[in-house]
Order: structure tokens, then sequence, then C-alpha cells
């Protein structure tokens, strides 16, 4: 947060002098050091965000790479006039524990061509999936693994 700051300074000072960026180290200084003490912040929670912000990223570049694979199955799938599709709807439980983990596991499995999430209750997924050889192993696909290393992350935090 106090980088956030600082760079905030420098921006709306438009240029870069010594004098600027020293009194810019000063005064993200004093407003971190306010915002810590009057509004419950730390810098754990500071090393918390990036720690979350790096496995984010790790996995919106998993989430790309599945749907361009899933992109490559599907067209495979439509344009493949001796194989006959399956359709099936899947049912599965995850381990998740927070509700924002278990939305983006549903967003996933759906962002993922050839798989909707039709319905996420509690801890249960009923997913459709275009053929069942799409449906195999969904209940441990690499979303879920990464989501559970996520929520085992978060505890180690708390």
């Amino acid at each position: 947060m106090y980088v956030i700051f600082y760079l905030l300074w420098i921006i709306f000072n438009g240029q870069i002098t010594l004098e600027i960026a020293l009194i810019g180290l000063f005064a993200a200084g004093l407003v971190y050091a306010f915002i810590c003490k009057f509004m419950d912040w730390s810098w754990k929670k500071d090393l918390r965000i990036i720690k979350y912000f790096t496995f984010m990223v790790s996995y919106l570049f998993v989430l790309l790479y599945e749907i361009l694979k899933a992109n490559a199955a599907t067209i495979r799938l439509i344009f493949s006039e001796k194989y006959e599709r399956e359709p099936v709807l899947v049912t599965f439980r995850t381990r998740l524990k927070s509700p924002v983990l278990r939305v983006l596991l549903a967003n996933s499995i759906t962002l993922t061509p050839g798989t909707i999430t039709v319905s996420l209750q509690d801890d249960e997924y009923t997913v459709h999936a275009l053929d069942k050889d799409f449906a195999d192993g969904i209940e441990d696909c690499v979303f879920v693994r990464m989501l559970e290393k996520a929520e085992r992350l978060g505890k180690e935090d708390v």
C-alpha cells in the first residue's frame, strides 16, 4: 500500500525531481501510518494481497490455457462427422469452503468451452458437458486443485 501511495504522489505531481521524491517518501509514510492506525490495516495485509495477486495471475494463465485447449477440443468435436456426441449432466461436490472460490470455480467451468455450470448449491455443482469426455475428471480438474491450494494459502495467513 505504501508503494501505491508513493506512486500516486509521483503521478499527481506530474514530474519527478529529488525534492518531489523525498517529500513523497515522507507523505506516503504519513498516509500509510494513518491507515495502519485508524483503518485496521497492517503490513501483513499487504503481504497477503501480494501473495493472492501472484496466485490470481497464475490462475489467469492456467484459465486461458484451459480455454484454448477446450476450444480446440470443441472444434474437433463439432467438425467430426464420425464421432457421436454424448451430452451429459454431471453432479459433483467440492471441498472448497469459501463462497468466493466456489463461484470462481463455477465461472471457470462455464468459461471453458464445452461445459456450463447449470447449478451451484452449497458445495454441489451440476455441470452440463457437450460430450462425456469433457466431463471426465471435472471434480478434480486443475481449477479445483488450484483453488484448494488458494484456500489453504488463506488459512495460513489467519
